[in-house]
């Protein structure tokens, strides 16, 4: 079951601002402007189990048609770092590390993610990921 976080003093978890003026409008619908900005967002989906919000900011072409994320077991999100953003055009690429533990033990997950936009709205595509313990 999904996780919210309802008052405007919680802390987003990409780790940006508050929820509410941070990732909360892109999981209501409102169109990342840039990648970065929707990387942070379904970061702070996958800690929340926001499965619909996850498909949907997918591009179809590469998009799965389910995610399991309550599958045992389940990562406990410690934070985000975002080393790198760019974005050219209609293209754009996002590099950055996820902390998390499973089992009690600590991993990081490190990833560089392309995105595509199309009529107005960014799609991640998909990205190079290796686990670093």
């Amino acid at each position: 079951m999904p996780r919210t976080l309802n008052s405007v003093a919680k802390a987003c978890p990409c780790g940006g601002a508050n929820y509410q003026n941070c990732c909360q409008p892109f999981h209501a619908g409102q169109a990342a402007p840039t990648p970065e900005l929707l990387m942070r967002s379904r970061y702070s989906a996958y800690v929340l189990g926001l499965e619909p919000y996850l498909l949907a900011s997918w591009h179809p072409s590469t998009r799965p048609e389910q995610l399991n994320l309550n599958e045992e077991p389940k990562p406990k999100w410690l934070g985000l770092t975002v080393n790198h953003a760019e974005s050219d055009g209609d293209r754009g690429v996002v590099s950055f590390v996820a902390r998390y533990k499973v089992g009690g033990r600590a991993y990081r997950l490190s990833e560089h993610s392309r995105f595509v936009l199309e009529h107005g709205r960014w799609f991640y595509v998909d990205g190079d990921v290796a686990d670093c313990d």
